[in-house]
C-alpha cells in the first residue's frame, strides 16, 4: 500500500511529465489560433484580434429569449411580450455574426469538434444562473440521417463539457427528432415554426428521468426560437416542470419576420 507521500510524489512525477510533454508539443507544434493562422500563447485560445471580434452578450438582456435589450429596466423584448416562448427562459454567450461564425461554422460543418470547449465555457459564463438550477442537461437532437453524415451533434458535444463543468447530469438521448426537416436558414419565424412543429420527442426509455425535473436545453445557436419550442413542447408534454435554453450565439434582435 503506497504512503500519502508516495503517492503525492508519483503525482507529481506525472504532472512533470504532462508539462514537459506540453513544452515538447508547443515546441514541434507551436499553438496557433483557432481561427486564424496567428500564434497564441497557450493551445486552445485564439489571438487578440480574433478574440477581439466575439460580441458577449450582456445584461440588460430578455428574459424570455437572451436577446441583448437596448436599456435597463425591460424585463421581456416586444417580440417576447407578443407571443411568449414555450420555454421559460434562453441565455446566450455570443451575438451571431462573423467573430462568432469563426468559431460555431467549422464546429458545426468541418469537424473542429475541439471548438466546443471554448464555446463551452462562453457559455457557462453567460448560463451560469440557469446551469445552478437546471436538473438536467439536454441537447437538442440531429436526425439520425444527419447525424450519420456529420459523425456528431455538436449541441451534445456542448452539452457534455457543460455538465461535466458543473457536475449535472446530461441525457444525449433524452430528445428524438423523429421527423427530418428541411433547412430552416431562409425562412422566416412562421415558417420555422411550421417545419418542425412535431418533429421531437421524448425518447420512452427516459421519460422517468426526466418526469418533474428542470431540464436545461442546450444548441449551439438560437435564431426565431421555432426549434427550442418544438423541443420544449415535447419536454413539457412529457411532464417535466421546465424548460430553460442555453445556446453558443443568437441572432441580433430578430424581430417578428426573421428567424
Amino acid at each position: 500500500m503506497r504512503s500519502p507521500a508516495m503517492a503525492m510524489r508519483i503525482s507529481g512525477r506525472f504532472d512533470g511529465l504532462r508539462r514537459l510533454g506540453g513544452v515538447l508539443l508547443d515546441a514541434a507544434l507551436p499553438p496557433h489560433c483557432l481561427t486564424c493562422e496567428a500564434r497564441v500563447s497557450a493551445q486552445g485560445t485564439q489571438c487578440l484580434a480574433c478574440f477581439g471580434r466575439l460580441q458577449f452578450i450582456a445584461e440588460p438582456v430578455c428574459e424570455g429569449c437572451g436577446t441583448a435589450l437596448p436599456y435597463a429596466g425591460a424585463r421581456r423584448c416586444e417580440a417576447c411580450v407578443a407571443r411568449p416562448h414555450r420555454f421559460a427562459a434562453a441565455r446566450a454567450a455570443l451575438v451571431y455574426d462573423d467573430g462568432a461564425k469563426a468559431l460555431l461554422l467549422p464546429f458545426k460543418y468541418a469537424d473542429r469538434t475541439e471548438l466546443a470547449g471554448p464555446l463551452a465555457l462562453h457559455m457557462a459564463r453567460a448560463g451560469a444562473g440557469l446551469l445552478a438550477r437546471t436538473d438536467i442537461l439536454v441537447p437538442v437532437p440531429l436526425h439520425w440521417r444527419r447525424l450519420l453524415g456529420r459523425r456528431y451533434n455538436q449541441a451534445g458535444l456542448l452539452a457534455r463539457l457543460l455538465a461535466a463543468r458543473v457536475g449535472k447530469p446530461w441525457a444525449a438521448d433524452a430528445l428524438r427528432r423523429h421527423r427530418r426537416t428541411a433547412s430552416l436558414g431562409e425562412l422566416g419565424a412562421e415558417a420555422r415554426r411550421a417545419a418542425v412543429a412535431g418533429a421531437f420527442a421524448v425518447a420512452e426509455s427516459r421519460a422517468g428521468l426526466l418526469a418533474g425535473r428542470r431540464v436545461l436545453l442546450i444548441d449551439d445557436v438560437l435564431t426565431s426560437g421555432a426549434t427550442a419550442d418544438a423541443c420544449a413542447e415535447a419536454l413539457l408534454a412529457a411532464g417535466v416542470a421546465s424548460v430553460e435554453v442555453l445556446v453558443a450565439a443568437r441572432v441580433a434582435a430578430p424581430g417578428r419576420g426573421r428567424a
